[in-house]
């Protein structure tokens, strides 16, 4: 997210790109403190905006504000937003290392995004096919790639959305490990050993919700019998959607591949858990079908 001025800024950002966020609001305050009661900071994963005043009660603050967002992103309960609300007391004494001898009330609350993460690995074609189409679902997009004049190429002409974020990345597969829970990952970068070393690293979270990849279904079992060769449990490579998309569009030019992955994508959108289950299981079914027929050509 870009440097917003304000908490009002970060605010309507975090919004718009369906970043989670905890708003910091000093209410009753009592003797001297650093700041008004009514001043607001915002708290992200990892950053913050505004001020309570700075000093340590402004860093202990931050501090448990991250506590209750991964607490509530963790949580597996519905949230309504507004109903994340937690109030602390922070007397401003030596024990906070604070020298003004008041006290201060804090409000915390906390907003939880529930819009889905999704990590798209590689800018080629069907990449900057897909993007402009995904960015219109409730989707949060990282879009990594190593090669800077490939975004460069992309956004030339087009402005990149609210909740898209580019990220030029030396170590894609370390990008990957730090990804949300629940992120959905899709793979189609230029360079196939790195498809593999994602792939490897994305069926080792057992949290990532989808992985998929690009490429043919001869590429797809020639890395699932490389990942079975490495020890890795059958359960875990049946995992691997690949090739991704749906086999009803037609079309290999990239703007049908792109259709294609961005349908699929939208069914496992409006789909609940075990509809995805279900969806996973016919799209198996089809690649066999497909599979016994080439063979028989």
């Amino acid at each position: 997210m870009s440097k917003a001025r304000t908490w009002f800024d970060a605010l309507h950002q975090c919004q718009q790109q369906g970043q989670s966020y905890v708003l910091v609001t000093l209410l009753a305050t009592a003797g001297s403190t650093p700041r008004d009661g009514g001043t607001k900071m915002l708290v992200c994963d990892d950053s913050t905006y505004d001020t309570i005043g700075g000093g340590n009660l402004e860093h202990i603050v931050t501090q448990r504000a991250r506590e209750l967002l991964v607490a509530a992103c963790l949580s597996k309960q519905p949230n309504n937003k507004q109903n994340q609300q937690t109030v602390e007391h922070y007397p401003l004494s030596s024990k906070l290392a604070q020298c003004c001898g008041g006290a201060t009330n804090v409000l915390f609350e906390v907003f939880v995004s529930h819009t889905q993460h999704i990590a798209v690995f590689g800018a080629g074609h069907v990449a900057q096919a897909l993007i402009p189409i995904l960015a219109q679902l409730p989707l949060q997009i990282q879009w990594i790639d190593e090669r800077q004049a490939m975004f460069e190429q992309a956004l030339q002409h087009n402005k990149l959305p609210s909740n898209v974020k580019c990220v030029v990345s030396d170590e894609p597969v370390d990008s990957l490990k730090k990804l949300p829970a629940q992120s959905w990952v899709l793979i189609m970068t230029h360079n196939h050993q790195l498809d593999f070393a994602l792939v490897d690293a994305a069926l080792a979270r057992p949290d990532c919700a989808y992985v998929g990849m690009i490429g043919s279904a001869t590429k797809a079992r020639r890395f699932c019998t490389k990942l079975a060769h490495q020890g890795v449990a059958s359960a875990t490579i049946e995992r691997l959607i690949s090739p991704v998309g749906l086999l009803t569009v037609p079309g290999k030019e990239p703007i049908n591949v792109a259709v294609s992955i961005a349908a699929q994508l939208m069914q496992y959108l409006s789909a609940p858990k075990t509809t995805q289950v279900e969806q996973k299981q016919q799209w198996r079914t089809n690649q066999q079908l497909v599979t016994a027929l080439n063979s028989k050509n």
